[in-house]
């Protein structure tokens, strides 16, 4: 399972689509659930910090590490293959703190450019999807 936690508001009708259609592809553990919290209500949930280290937690952030797509499947089937939970964050317009930041296992950025929350999502559950393809060797991704 695949935990997104993204502040902001809730996804606008093309962003809940584009999503849909990625999410109906994925198949355990790939399968993913969205929490969405208002950007002051994510700063306090992440200021306490909830996660005990069974997770994996991905935070999403232009200053983050750039990755090609194979590199992001590798990651996600090791924390799969022990066992950990995938927890990814996407911060709302201000992004992350040093902090979290820091406690995150992994630090990704998309690319060097800033996105807008909505497409910041659709292309991170695009990546999953192409994750699962590319593990199982489904022909979505091409080389």
């Amino acid at each position: 399972m695949i935990k997104i936690i993204a502040g902001g508001k809730k996804n606008a009708g093309w962003v809940a689509e584009a999503c849909a259609e990625y999410e109906k592809r994925l198949r355990k553990p790939f399968d993913v659930s969205w929490n969405f919290m208002s950007e002051e209500k994510l700063d306090k949930y992440l200021a306490e910090w909830p996660f005990s280290g069974r997770e994996y937690v991905i935070c999403c952030d232009e200053r983050g590490e750039n990755i090609s797509s194979p590199e992001f499947s590798a990651k996600l089937e090791k924390a799969f293959g022990v066992g950990q939970e995938v927890v990814i964050l996407i911060g709302g317009a201000y992004g992350f703190s040093d902090t979290v930041r820091e406690k995150a296992d992994f630090v990704w950025s998309f690319s060097r450019l800033v996105y807008p929350h909505g497409i910041a999502r659709v292309v991170c559950i695009e990546q999953i999807y192409r994750a699962s393809q590319i593990l199982s060797g489904g022909p979505y991704h091409h080389e």
